[in-house]
């Protein structure tokens, strides 16, 4: 590193140390909501937690939350097929990631570990690895952590950046703080990106070769149960249509639910509504928007829905893992986070199950995948909540193009495949001999 990145390292270890009180207060506030986040503050603050299997070659991977957990979950299970005298180590920030991570230790059970992964102080990194001892790292997507990396580097551990995506934004946004991120971008020795724009925002930092794998993200297998229990809850609404609005992000479900209103809910296809917030913390918080606007809320996680919905009722997905269920319920979905500044959930998983999307203005997360879909026929994409609303509304008047929509969303999720073998590939390559 040069005198520059050297000091520029320094200052963010201090910075570090200055910000581990406030990350505790920030843990018991959060705990407010999720009582999770008072559990496991020796694996966050100090590196310790639960041992990986003892005795095997060991691929460490980390998926800070639900997204990257879901990405990560097709490549653990091929490497667990390819590798079978490999073990796992599984890492995240937030608890909604651990929690979905807990299929894959089920899955393979006795041969996956799961635990936080620290934050970037350098002691704690280094007991980390010190207790882990992986013999390859894969980080999925966009995380880089200065401590982390610059210790891997030291203790000899491949590292490998899977699905790895950058944004114009983050990319302009990382632009400050070049000094700190190019000597940890270098620390990855292969950097698989999910498209060739990536690679080329990418390369700005990484002075090797990149990748261009795809995104794993298309490769993640839809449960066939949830879908049948879906397309079943669907048929027993008759004609009436089912708009879903799918991950929804603070102030979205706000900006939908007024242009509801502002209609009266008078619409021709005369649809039912369900909302599916992106957080479990926000449940009781739109609950709570539903019944201000005077609509009746019937939540999933309080009983079965009726087969008949009163005029006024609004649907609300308040529980984990059942997304599938609720795109093959859907005729349409409408992807949180578009409609604000939030970059746009991912789409694929409706794609997966044919369901045709909306999207609002805001996809720079899933730019490529937003565009793609839209050039297969599979997306449409408006300006705001008014317009998203008039759109699923003329989807669901013209069975036609609803289900010429569908069939191209599938089309599009087969078509981008494969991405799962080329990353499992650079892993195995990576691994010590």
């Amino acid at each position: 590193m040069t005198p520059k990145q050297r000091l520029a390292l320094a200052a963010y270890s201090a910075a570090w140390w200055l910000a581990a009180p406030l990350a505790a207060l920030y843990l018991l506030w959060r705990s407010l909501a999720q009582r999770e986040y008072r559990r496991h503050w020796g694996e966050r603050f100090l590196g310790r937690g639960a041992a990986p299997p003892a005795g095997r070659p060991l691929i460490w991977v980390h998926a800070v939350s639900v997204g990257e957990t879901r990405a990560a979950q097709p490549l653990i299970e091929q490497l667990a097929r390819e590798l079978p005298e490999a073990s796992f180590l599984l890492t995240h920030t937030t608890p909604t990631g651990r929690a979905v991570g807990q299929s894959i230790v089920a899955a393979l059970a006795g041969r996956v570990a799961q635990r936080y992964l620290p934050y970037d102080l350098r002691f704690a990194v280094a007991r980390f690895l010190h207790e882990t001892r992986p013999s390859v790292g894969v980080i999925m997507e966009t995380e880089v952590w200065p401590n982390l990396l610059q210790a891997t580097r030291r203790s000899a551990v491949p590292m490998l950046l899977a699905n790895a995506r950058l944004s114009e934004k983050s990319a302009a946004r990382g632009r400050r703080f070049a000094a700190l991120l190019e000597p940890a971008a270098e620390a990855f020795d292969r950097i698989a990106a999910q498209s060739d724009a990536d690679r080329a925002r990418i390369a700005r930092w990484y002075g090797r070769p990149i990748d261009v794998t795809g995104n794993l993200k298309f490769d993640l297998a839809v449960s066939g149960a949830l879908v049948d229990a879906g397309r079943a809850l669907r048929a027993g609404w008759g004609e009436r249509p089912l708009w879903l609005f799918a991950s929804t992000r603070d102030g979205e479900e706000a900006l939908l639910l007024d242009a509801w209103m502002r209609r009266g809910g008078k619409f021709d296809s005369d649809p039912n509504l369900l909302i599916v917030p992106r957080h479990p913390q926000r449940f009781d918080e739109v609950a709570q928007l539903i019944e201000a606007r005077g609509l009746a809320c019937l939540r999933r996680s309080r009983g079965v829905w009726p087969q008949s919905l009163p005029a006024g009722t609004v649907l609300l997905g308040d529980t984990m893992g059942e997304m599938a269920l609720y795109y093959a319920a859907a005729d349409v979905a409408l992807i949180g986070g578009s409609l604000r500044d939030f970059g746009a959930q991912n789409l694929i998983e409706a794609c997966a199950v044919g369901t045709p999307v909306v999207l609002g203005p805001s996809t720079f997360n899933f730019a490529q995948a937003a565009a793609d879909a839209t050039a297969a026929g599979a997306a449409l994409q408006v300006g705001d909540a008014d317009e998203a609303l008039a759109a699923m509304d003329a989807l669901c008047r013209d069975p036609q193009r609803l289900r010429a929509m569908g069939e191209a969303a599938l089309g599009f999720a087969s078509a981008h495949r494969g991405a799962t073998a080329r990353v499992a590939n650079l892993a195995r390559e990576l691994l010590p001999a």
